[in-house]
């Protein structure tokens, strides 16, 4: 199954949001961080100034005593029976975010004559305020990369809007139509403007190769087929002498059978050489019912040597429109790879609706590693013969370039079933 690829557009799109998501929440890391660094050092200073200030009291008035309010304490540790729980045993320095008795606070702990001295002070009101700022600056970083979501988004769809244009462009060439280019609009970058450039190059490379392989394809129709049917008229001819020995006559009759194969080669390999589209220009209409009973009747000498019958069932009127020659050369050379591919016993052919030809051999059937073999080759773009006529392989690439269906179903031993269903 095929990968699904994401637009460019897209990969832009989120290469951006990522880029935005990735500096936003850098630039969210380190404002916390400078926060409460700059807060550590408001609540240094601020507490270390009152301490200060607390001691020089305290020097001046021996008998001077400090009064706890509600925003600020103090706890000596001359008496550790007043000290809270959650401050005894902190070491020296400012600690923050500490609760006490349901309240919040920043603490100051300085040793004095060997004892904790502890200034506590209340910063609830002060934390909800900067908890209420950190759900601001959350709120307006989600609001921004909203925003240049948005305007990357509508960017990003400006930029690739050329490219996307110039993709729909190529995906509506078609190369039975010459003379096609690809234009570029004005507002599209000197990038697209390369590669439409380039493209359009190869577009004009393109079609005069195709006009010198349909000049090629006119002229080898012609200088091919004249000496053939020549070669082939004159071995007729010839066979019509009543006086001619039977060892040329055997001759002149294989020339005479060679040059109709040549024949329907060379008309195979121009059909498969042509587009399907020229060719339904030339087609004809052909009765099936009609032509595969004279078919069958041309290929019965091939079962002179062999204990073979070969049986034609009742046919409905069936009309397709396609290259005679082509339909002839189909319909004979999978007849003839039956009757060569077997020795003894009934060769049944019949006509199927919508327009299949059903042909049943008894012969030696072939591997499913021998049928697969064959559409491999076809895959691949190969061709050949295996045996007198054309290939098997050659016959399923014109199938498949005709839009005919071609399959074939066989057990080693147990013969054959080869089925072509024509397109109507």
């Amino acid at each position: 199954m095929a990968r699904t690829r994401s637009g460019l557009g897209r990969r832009i799109l989120l290469g951006m949001l990522g880029y935005v998501v990735v500096l936003t929440a850098a630039v969210v890391v380190h404002g916390y961080v400078v926060n409460e660094h700059a807060e550590q050092l408001v609540w240094q200073t601020l507490l270390d100034s009152e301490m200060d200030h607390l001691l020089e009291l305290r020097e001046r008035d021996p008998d001077f005593h400090w009064a706890n309010t509600r925003s600020i304490a103090l706890y000596d540790g001359r008496n550790p029976a007043v000290i809270p729980g959650p401050l005894r045993g902190l070491a020296p320095g400012v600690h923050d975010e500490l609760v006490v008795d349901g309240v919040e606070r920043v603490v100051l702990v300085r040793e004095v004559d060997g004892r904790p001295l502890i200034l506590a002070l209340d910063i609830t009101d002060l934390e909800q305020r900067e908890f209420d700022m950190s759900l601001t600056i959350g709120g307006s970083a989600l609001t921004m990369i909203v925003l240049l979501a948005v305007a990357i988004g509508w960017s990003v769809n400006r930029l690739v809007k050329p490219l996307r244009d110039v993709a729909q462009d190529i995906g509506r060439l078609r190369p039975d139509h010459p003379g096609q280019r690809i234009e570029v609009p004005e507002s599209a970058s000197a990038e697209i403007e390369v590669i439409a450039d380039a493209l359009n190059d190869y577009l004009q490379r393109n079609d005069r190769f195709v006009e010198r392989e349909r000049v090629f394809i006119d002229s080898a129709s012609h200088e091919l087929r004249t000496p053939v049917a020549v070669i082939a008229g004159a071995a007729e001819i010839a066979l019509q002498q009543p006086q001619l020995p039977d060892a040329a006559r055997g001759q002149l009759v294989r020339i005479h059978r060679t040059s109709r194969e040549v024949e329907q080669l060379i008309s195979l390999l121009l059909v498969l050489a042509k587009d399907p589209a020229r060719l339904a220009r030339s087609s004809d209409r052909v009765e099936l019912e009609q032509l595969i009973p004279e078919i069958v009747d041309d290929h019965r000498h091939l079962t002179r040597d062999k204990d073979l019958q070969l049986e034609v069932a009742s046919m409905a009127p069936c009309e397709i429109v396609a290259p005679l020659p082509i339909v002839q050369a189909a319909i004979g050379n999978l007849l003839r790879n039956a009757i060569e591919h077997s020795d003894r016993g009934r060769i049944g052919i019949r006509l199927e609706a919508p327009a299949t030809v059903v042909i049943d051999d008894p012969g030696h059937g072939m591997t499913p590693e021998e049928i697969s073999a064959i559409y491999a080759k076809v895959a691949r773009g190969g061709g050949g013969r295996d045996g007198g006529g054309i290939g098997l392989d050659l016959i399923s690439r014109l199938c498949e370039h005709l839009g005919w269906h071609l399959d074939i179903a066989s057990h080693q031993g147990r013969g054959t079933t080869t089925t072509l269903r024509f397109k109507t």
